[in-house]
């Protein structure tokens, strides 16, 4: 019996570590305590008589004062479990039958007989998940009784008392059908009988077998996270930010957030989420990343050098200047420091005076005789032709070459060449766009007067400045 009692003791730390509620969740149960043993119900022969005295305990219980059952349970399925008790007792209290059938039943030691059963139980739980908790239950086994032993036929009714999710009382009566019960009883308890009998038992209940790998509570089959510790409402799924989305589901774990967006916060609430908005303190429109715009010209008032007034991206926000006032923004103006004309791209227009005042200085450039050089006096004659030409930037011109009629044509067609080309070499060199300019040479071809006179050949002579259109 010390022996056992031990075994017990070592169950009771084991299950006392591991043990949680039994259901589909918890499979397991152990149960331990005190067994009584009742031979009254084999004496009496009416019911009332057997069950009169159910609860005389000081009469016709036999208990021993240490753990004297044990069993083991497995859920099933539904409400249904199956198990095996085992059980010693001692009986000092054997209750006879009546003598002639009246008078008082007889106690009697019977010499302290040995008694030992081992049953297998199916019981059906009411009322599960209450923390009282009935249930009835069916069964049968093996019953040593002195040197006697016998099969039953078990049935009872029984009660658990849960104190906790994991540990509970429990209370049963099993009512045990000898199948050695003789036809008369003995008038005196014999090693050769094994009677039916009641059974009562009273011990602590202890429920295992579940696995909650994250200890949140939610067994791992009911759990859709076992693996990261959760809440019941989110079935064992952790809310880390505690906004109602699942971090499984949200974009934004951390950070509480809306469930329009997928969990994340719209701090400025203009409809983008802050993960998405490159403004998220300031409300914008969505066709701008979230930032605001307050002059309305589609630039971002972070992007715009002028986010007061409007102006096309392409000047950063800002309008597009007119730095001369003629009307024709910078941009498209060729001449943007010079006022000119729509017409003329921003550029002034040559007037018809200017021309002339080109062709009047053209006509006094001196070349050294039969040569494309310049003579000295007319350095001053061509800067004032740029000068003027550096007026008009976007006109182009035309300088053409002339000569007398004196020397062979071909000669005079080279000449008129050189020196038309010596012209414009001396433009482009005092800063006029090449592409402005073009020359040519007509040699003695275009003649303004006669060739016959001295004064004649000296008209003809000539360098002539024209507006190319």
């Amino acid at each position: 019996m010390k022996h056992l009692n031990k075994l017990f003791a070592a169950v009771v730390l084991f299950c006392g570590l591991s043990s949680q509620a039994q259901d589909s969740n918890n499979p397991w149960a152990i149960s331990f305590g005190a067994n009584a043993v009742d031979t009254r119900v084999s004496a009496a022969t009416k019911v009332e008589d057997q069950i009169s005295q159910y609860f005389n305990v000081e009469d016709n219980w036999n208990i021993l004062p240490s753990i004297s059952y044990i069993n083991v349970s497995r859920h099933v399925g539904g409400n249904f479990s199956f198990g095996v008790t085992g059980t010693v007792n001692k009986i000092k209290k054997f209750v006879n039958p009546r003598v002639g059938g009246t008078g008082d039943y007889m106690v009697t030691n019977p010499g302290d007989l040995s008694y030992y059963s081992a049953d297998g139980i199916i019981k059906y739980d009411f009322l599960t998940g209450y923390i009282v908790q009935p249930y009835v239950h069916v069964g049968g086994g093996y019953t040593w009784f002195g040197d006697a032993s016998y099969g039953t036929a078990n049935a009872g009714l029984g009660l658990t008392f849960w104190f906790s999710e994991m540990v509970g009382l429990t209370l049963q009566s099993t009512y045990k059908q000898s199948f050695d019960e003789r036809s008369e009883r003995p008038l005196v308890a014999s090693n050769d009988n094994v009677p039916s009998h009641l059974q009562h038992f009273a011990g602590l209940t202890f429920k295992f077998g579940g696995k909650d790998t994250d200890g949140d509570g939610i067994y791992d089959k009911d759990d859709a996270c076992p693996e990261v510790a959760g809440l019941k409402q989110f079935n064992g799924c952790p809310d880390t930010d505690g906004d109602g989305i699942v971090d499984g589901s949200d974009a934004c774990p951390e950070v509480a957030g809306l469930a329009e967006f997928q969990g994340c916060p719209d701090t400025d609430g203009d409809g983008i989420a802050d993960k998405d908005d490159a403004c998220p303190d300031v409300a914008g429109p969505k066709s701008l990343q979230g930032c605001p715009d307050k002059d309305g010209d589609g630039v971002a008032d972070k992007n715009d050098k002028c986010p007061d007034v409007a102006g096309p991206k392409e000047n950063a926000g800002c309008p597009w200047p007119d730095t001369d006032g003629d009307g024709v923004l910078d941009k498209d103006d060729k001449c943007p420091d010079v006022k000119g004309t729509v017409a003329n791209n921003g550029c002034p227009e040559i007037s018809e005076e200017q021309i002339l005042k080109l062709n009047a200085y053209a006509k006094t450039i001196l070349f050294n005789s039969g040569k494309a050089t310049f003579q000295q006096q007319t350095f001053p004659v061509l800067q004032s032709i740029v000068g003027i030409l550096k007026e008009y930037p976007s006109s182009r011109f035309s300088i053409e070459g002339h000569t007398d009629s004196d020397g062979k044509d071909a000669m005079n067609l080279k000449l008129s060449e050189d020196r038309a080309g010596a012209v414009k070499n001396y433009l482009t060199e005092n800063g006029i766009a090449a592409d402005r300019l073009s020359s040519v040479g007509y040699g003695e071809t275009k003649p303004i007067d006669t060739n016959k006179t001295k004064k004649g050949k000296a008209n003809n002579r000539r360098v002539e400045v024209k507006l190319v259109k």
